[in-house]
């Protein structure tokens, strides 16, 4: 603490509340509409990762740190079946998987009920 004395900064004498207009804070701000011509074009360019899923499993970390090489590790899917497509993660459709100009790609076979379903084209 110090012992010098501080002025105030102001006085309440120098407060007047009778000139402020209180309706002015009554209003609520308006918010700009989406422009519908934009829609949903926007998030169209918004890039995404496709992944399709083989199959997993679950093992224990001891079982994965006896595997080697040439050790097999069975998996959930059986031979044939559709794989799981996912889009950043969740899960869009099935596919089988393709070869196009020496290139892997997958042909969906169904596609999930999603928001993405739902997109405008």
């Amino acid at each position: 603490m110090s012992d010098i004395n501080e002025p105030d900064l102001f006085n309440d004498d120098d407060l007047n509340f009778d000139d402020l207009q209180l309706e002015q804070f009554d209003e609520s701000p308006q918010l700009d509409t989406p422009n519908p011509q934009r829609g949903l074009s926007f998030f169209k360019k918004i890039p995404v990762t496709v992944t399709l899923e083989v199959a997993s499993t679950e093992i224990s970390l001891g079982e994965l740190m006896k595997a080697g090489e040439g050790s097999v590790i069975e998996l959930d899917k059986l031979n044939g079946e559709p794989l799981d497509v996912k889009v950043n993660g969740s899960l869009m459709g099935h596919a089988e998987v393709v070869v196009i100009n020496e290139k892997y790609g997958l042909r969906l076979i169904d596609v999930v009920d999603s928001p993405l379903n739902t997109m405008d084209n």
